[in-house]
């Protein structure tokens, strides 16, 4: 069954993250190494509908895998890290929980939102600990969309967060969404290559900021 009516992930979906922690799958099909700086590599795989998937791979130093999935989940401390968030909260919706988050784009482009599910899991894998997160749009009534802002309707994301064996984590991410509309190419190219460290380095030092005071 989709997860999207579901109401939830299966168990599977959250090994697999698991997996490509320790192993990356990046054989048998055309992904691509797009850029690595700062200790984090991403590659991307041109799909059949001509938008790409993303994986992430790196380490973040100094910030421990609780602590990443904490500032990862909360969405209040977000609003605070994250500049390109312009509305984000949670609305209980059929007995699920259901995220919805508008994201700022640069002028004169439309904003784009989501409306997705969401769940954590913390997993022991032959001894290891790992936190996974894994988020996938869904469709509700309760949310309708809104004049102005081009509603993302394909979104799908995994993380999945160990820790590196000393102060830090290695993380692994998985990205794929369908902005709508038109967006130039190197619009997209920037927010792959420089959005996306951007994001891990911001979200970083939130989660310094976190530690200190928790």
């Amino acid at each position: 069954m989709d997860p999207a009516t579901a109401g939830g992930f299966s168990q599977e979906q959250f090994r697999e993250a698991c997996a490509e922690l320790q192993q990356p799958a990046l054989a048998g099909a055309d992904w691509q190494l797009l850029v690595e700086t700062s200790g984090i590599s991403i590659y991307r795989l041109l799909d059949q509908t001509g938008l790409y998937e993303y994986k992430v791979f790196g380490v973040l130093e100094d910030c421990p895998p609780a602590v990443i999935t904490d500032v990862y989940m909360d969405l209040d401390y977000r609003k605070q890290w994250d500049q390109y968030v312009k509305e984000l909260y949670e609305k209980e919706c059929g007995g699920q929980t259901v995220v919805y988050w508008e994201v700022k784009y640069p002028f004169p482009m439309s904003n784009r939102d989501y409306v997705y599910i969401r769940q954590q899991q913390e997993l022991d894998v032959g001894g290891r600990k790992i936190y996974v997160v894994l988020a996938q749009s869904v469709s509700v009534p309760q949310f309708a969309e809104r004049p102005g802002v081009i509603r993302v309707k394909r979104y799908k994301q995994s993380l999945a967060i160990e820790s590196d064996g000393k102060k830090g984590s290695r993380v692994f991410m998985y990205y794929f969404d369908n902005p709508g509309g038109q967006i130039p190419s190197w619009l997209i190219n920037w927010a792959a290559k420089n959005g996306v460290p951007n994001f891990l380095k911001d979200m970083a030092k939130a989660c310094q900021a976190y530690l200190k005071k928790t």
